[in-house]
């Protein structure tokens, strides 16, 4: 069996290191690793290219550009910077992409991947938030596949059968409900990024550990998966679970539920993804049942988490709104991590932007072009920041 050729687009954030670490305890020449990128940390780049063997490394930031090559000097890698070479890394001939570039940066890359119908790994948020229907289209012109990687999407395409949709009749997204699951609202108004960064389970960036307190992680989420399993939003439930051991469920019109189970590990969704349709071994920590002792689960609260019906509405609106929506809750989380603004204004601000930018009345159409959804994130960004400053303490 020939060996699965690989890129990783964001070789050095968690989900980059996660499947390089996979890859290295698969048996030999299961996998060759063809391109890996970054940001700006060339140092962790080159050392990861040396260690797997990449024929190309590039980083987004030119000016990390001459740090790369010099790292690499000798090794007979070949390597490049700016977003450029990010693309040049995409469009290479790998059979299977990992795109984990954070924030519209990524859009292009994974794009570019998906055009030349290659199995992609989708860990990027944006790709289906903001450019869902455009992703979606793209890859059933070049039959490229998608494959979830946050784990609920992930957990759902394990329990989805596409042979079945007419019998599906919901699935479930599971959320842990983070830091402030059992918080009043006046907690909630004076926590600080430190009280909001400590999720209780997973370990996760600052930016993403606050879209989860705000439950506006789910809400982007309900987007990607009415994309990813061409759903109508009122079919896509949000579920409390604070153990989080159930990751996803699909329900089926003789009213069975099924799951997928297994322990708070991103390297089961990541390892799932890059072995698929097969399955490979991994060295996270089996799930003991008897151990876990009872699982629960509670619907989340509206009024303490309004990110969910936020996110809704923006799907609804259609248009440029998802794009918007996205774009806001960035520029709002930067501005509460900054401490200018107060944790619960995070959401205000995202209504305020989305009050201002909705992309046309309901049933517009999504951007169709990548020029597009990039304008759409740009007007995001722009209403954010003024609404922003209007709260500023």
């Amino acid at each position: 069996m020939s060996a699965r050729t690989v890129t990783l687009l964001g070789a050095t954030g968690s989900v980059g290191q996660a499947t390089l670490d996979l890859i290295a305890r698969a048996p030999q020449g299961a996998y060759e690793v063809v391109a890996l990128t970054a940001n700006t940390n060339a140092a962790d780049l080159a050392a990861a290219a040396r260690r797997v063997g990449a024929r190309f490394c590039a980083v987004a930031d030119e000016r990390a550009g001459p740090a790369l090559a010099e790292a690499l000097a000798g090794t007979g890698i070949a390597c490049g910077a700016g977003p450029g070479a990010v693309l040049e890394a995409a469009a290479m001939e790998a059979g299977w992409v990992m795109a984990a570039i954070v924030g519209a940066a990524g859009l292009q890359p994974t794009l570019t991947a998906v055009r030349r119908g290659a199995c992609v790994a989708l860990a990027n948020k944006e790709a289906l938030v903001c450019a869902g229907a455009l992703m979606i289209e793209e890859a059933a012109r070049s039959g490229s596949v998608l494959l979830p990687v946050d784990s609920e999407h992930n957990a759902v395409f394990q329990a989805f059968d596409p042979a079945q949709r007419a019998q599906i009749r919901r699935i479930i997204l599971t959320a842990s409900g983070g830091p402030f699951r059992e918080a009043g609202l006046e907690t909630m108004r004076r926590a600080g990024p430190a009280e909001a960064v400590a999720h209780p389970t997973w370990s996760m960036g600052a930016k993403i550990s606050v879209d989860s307190a705000t439950m506006m992680n789910k809400g982007l989420e309900i987007i990607e998966a009415c994309h990813l399993f061409a759903l109508p939003q009122e079919q896509v439930d949000v579920l409390v679970h604070p153990e989080s051991v159930i990751h996803g469920l699909v329900e089926y019109a003789d009213g069975g539920l099924l799951a997928q189970l297994g322990s708070p590990d991103m390297r089961t969704p990541i390892a799932h993804a890059l072995a698929w349709p097969a399955r490979m071994e991994t060295p996270v920590e089996r799930l003991d049942l008897a151990q876990v002792g009872r699982l629960t689960f509670q619907a989340p609260d509206p009024e303490r988490f309004p990110a969910l019906d936020l996110a809704r509405g923006a799907f609804k609106a259609g248009g440029a709104a998802p794009a918007v929506l996205n774009a806001a809750n960035e520029i709002a989380v930067a501005a509460f991590l900054a401490g200018q603004i107060g944790f619960l204004d995070i959401a205000a601000v995202v209504s305020e932007a989305l009050d201002e930018g909705m992309g046309g009345p309901e049933g517009a159409p999504a951007p169709a072009s990548l020029e597009a959804v990039l304008a759409a994130d740009a007007l995001g960004r722009r209403l954010a920041r003024k609404a922003a400053a209007g709260l500023a303490r």
